[in-house]
């Protein structure tokens, strides 16, 4: 007989892992996907991942995502963060992933009421509307509606969790229990959570409604600064330490200027000017 097999949404905190084990418990083969983009990248879920024997699959979606923060359409929380369509944009390439892959089912690390704006029973299920596929919470699952998953019988209801709430105690005693040792903060580490980043990209969004996920990047670096030139904004961005300097060098494009001070160690500038190219074609100038 074959074993049932599980894509998990693999994000380097606590729950998602928790949610692995609990499905492990019941006899599962586990698989993980785990979601990069400008703002979030996948390398706690990876090292989470290894430890734990877990295959990992890692999909880029900093295009796509882009595309919603312009234009959300379940709005957004504080600072830019559009979390409902973000997560939504996820769970779909996830269940797509899950389609060519064969699994049997979808699953996540959510814990209901964790997130007050994405994690409400409300959302959980608008969300998995939106995506057309029936999706497993293992750590909140008694609380919710019965999955097809487990009408078919493929995890027993009764062994899943009923976890409710922001306070972390069960979690903690479920670490003990399943040893486990290095996973991060629930918070996540999403850029678009910082109220500074979160003003740089509506910044730029503003002055750049085209800007890609090129333009983006040189925000989390260095100081930025908006020259007005008649009816175009040009991006000025000072490195601050030498790390700064050297991906701003690294993330020059043709048509970018690059100034640097002539026999003295100091910042370096990249200055981009939106869709079009400077005439100078890349020059590094040297200032006395």
């Amino acid at each position: 007989m074959e074993k049932t097999k599980a894509l998990v949404l693999i994000s380097g905190g606590l729950d998602s892992i928790l949610a692995v084990k609990v499905l492990q418990d019941q006899g599962v083969e586990v698989s993980g996907v785990c979601f990069v983009s400008n703002f979030f990248n996948c390398e706690q879920a990876k090292k989470n991942a290894e430890e734990n024997n877990i295959e990992l699959q890692v999909i880029d979606i900093s295009k796509e995502l882009l595309a919603i923060i312009k234009n959300p359409a379940s709005g957004v929380r504080k600072n830019i963060n559009p979390c409902i369509d973000c997560h939504t944009l996820m769970l779909k390439k996830a269940k797509d992933y899950l389609d060519s892959m064969g699994y049997d089912f979808l699953a996540t690390g959510e814990v209901l009421g964790q997130r007050p704006f994405s994690q409400n029973k409300n959302s959980l299920i608008t969300i998995q509307e939106k995506v057309g596929i029936d999706i497993l919470r293992p750590l909140s699952a008694q609380l919710l509606p019965k999955t097809e998953v487990e009408r078919k019988g493929l995890v027993n209801r009764e062994r899943l969790l009923a976890i409710e709430g922001r306070s972390r105690e069960q979690q903690q005693e479920l670490v003990g229990k399943y040893q486990i040792k290095n996973f991060s903060s629930p918070a996540g580490g999403c850029l678009l959570t910082d109220p500074e980043f979160g003003h740089r990209l509506s910044e730029m969004i503003w002055h750049w409604p085209n800007c890609d996920i090129d333009d983006v990047e040189l925000l989390k670096y260095g100081r930025v600064f908006w020259f007005s030139f008649w009816d175009r904004y040009v991006l000025g961005v000072v490195g601050r330490e030498k790390k700064d300097n050297d991906r701003l060098e690294y993330l020059k494009k043709p048509g970018d200027l690059t100034l640097e001070l002539k026999e003295v160690t100091g910042p370096l500038t990249l200055v981009r000017n939106g869709k079009f190219k400077f005439k100078t074609e890349a020059v590094n100038i040297k200032i006395d």
